[in-house]
């Protein structure tokens, strides 16, 4: 695409994004789009279709959201407690939003007129701005060692959609008497998420909640259990290689088709359907050891054994497709009389956790592997602190065989 056309494609998003915001969608035309930009209504159509492909694009490319990030992750590292994060975040929220109330207003009543894939688009960005304030309020509760009894993720979730309703709501009614000014609203708000309203101690020392600890399996242990499951057969080795070299969980291993899966010479990657939908290579490596090929690996030696029908990647013992208990079951049989470092048999979404932990020792950015992974920013924050630990270890263990 040559620079006239960026430059025309981004005169019309400026345009579209001003009108927007001062008249709303409706009320704006595409002609009144196109003048602003200096440009006819056939360059419009001609890059976006309609007026509702502006409205995607505007929604889509908007910088606002890098720029949320951005500025987070910055204040994260000036921010003193969590009480001035959560005011801080809230008013600079607040302002922003109140620089577009047409929009606001706009995107409230009209956006049961809108095409579905606009409305993802902004359910995406939504949720996008949710998962930047929970690695920033995750970032400020860790550092400070406070724990409030929220995770950071259902903490943001709540604390942006209060933030919403109080802009639908000034800028959709009059005379409401539910607050007497913007700054009472969020003295009010802060308080209830710290509590201090009813004088209760919901802030302790930080202690990380069960579900987020993260206990991945040593090198070891993880080799063994690969080796039993190659004695077993190739069904259960190809269930292990994919544990422990995509790092699925067995919900999403059960919707497997043998048509999700894209293997040349240079990758091999498996297509994800179940929740996020997405693409996450298989590891020819794991946890230092090669298990074959992108092309003659556990996996596609199962396949090449078939000789069924079914378009299920995996089959149980009777030769239909498996279930999540029999894969649990599965598990079980070949981690029997294996005990982890804590003394406890492992449980199967150790692997998940284990191949986590591995592709942030090799290199793999948090954003990055929330998009492998699937899962949010504020999530990952144990796993990468785990990482480092296990990165200062090898360091330590190098640094000694050298004196």
């Amino acid at each position: 695409m040559s620079n006239v056309m960026i430059s025309t494609r981004q005169r019309l998003i400026d345009a579209a994004m001003e009108l927007f915001a001062a008249q709303g969608v409706t009320e704006t035309t595409t002609k009144a789009i196109a003048e602003l930009a200096r440009v006819n209504e056939v360059t419009l159509f001609r890059h976006f279709g309609s007026k509702y492909g502006l409205l995607l694009a505007v929604i889509s490319e908007s910088a606002v959201f890098q720029q949320l990030g951005e500025s987070l992750q910055a204040q994260a590292n000036q921010t003193s407690s969590l009480k001035q994060a959560l005011k801080e975040y809230c008013e600079e929220r607040l302002q922003a939003l109140e620089k577009f109330p047409e929009l606001v207003r706009s995107l409230v009543g009209e956006a049961g007129n809108y095409p579905v894939e606009n409305r993802q688009a902004l359910g995406r960005s939504l949720a996008q701005a949710n998962d930047y304030l929970a690695e920033y309020l995750a970032t400020v509760m860790e550092r400070e060692e406070l724990y409030i009894h929220l995770p950071a993720q259902k903490l943001a979730s709540l604390i942006n959609s209060m933030l919403l309703g109080y802009a639908v709501i000034e800028f959709t009614s009059e005379y409401h008497e539910l607050w007497q000014n913007r700054d009472e609203f969020l003295e009010n708000l802060v308080a209830l998420f710290l509590n201090k309203a009813t004088n209760s101690t919901s802030i302790v020392k930080y202690e990380p909640p069960t579900m987020e600890k993260v206990t991945d399996l040593p090198a070891n242990l993880v080799h063994l259990i690969l080796q039993r499951a190659k004695k077993s057969g190739l069904r259960d080795y190809a269930l292990m290689y994919v544990l422990f070299g995509a790092g699925l969980s067995k919900e999403e291993i059960v919707n497997l088709e043998r048509m999700h899966q894209i293997i040349d010479t240079n990758q091999h990657l498996l297509q994800i359907t179940q929740g996020q939908e997405r693409q996450v290579p298989v590891n020819q490596w794991i946890l230092g050891k090669r298990y074959g090929s992108y092309t003659n690996n556990p996996l596609t030696q199962w396949l090449k054994s078939r000789k069924d029908n079914y378009l299920t990647l995996f089959l149980n013992n009777e030769g239909m497709p498996i279930s999540e208990v029999e894969i649990e079951g599965c598990w079980q049989v070949l981690t029997e009389g294996l005990l982890t470092p804590e003394g406890q048999q492992a449980f199967i979404g150790q692997a998940q956790q284990t191949w986590c932990v591995e592709m942030l020792m090799k290199g793999m950015n948090l954003e990055d592997m929330s998009t492998i992974a699937g899962w949010n920013l504020a999530k990952l924050q144990p796993y990468a602190k785990r990482a480092k630990e296990k990165a200062a270890l090898e360091q330590a263990i190098r640094l000694d065989r050298k004196s």
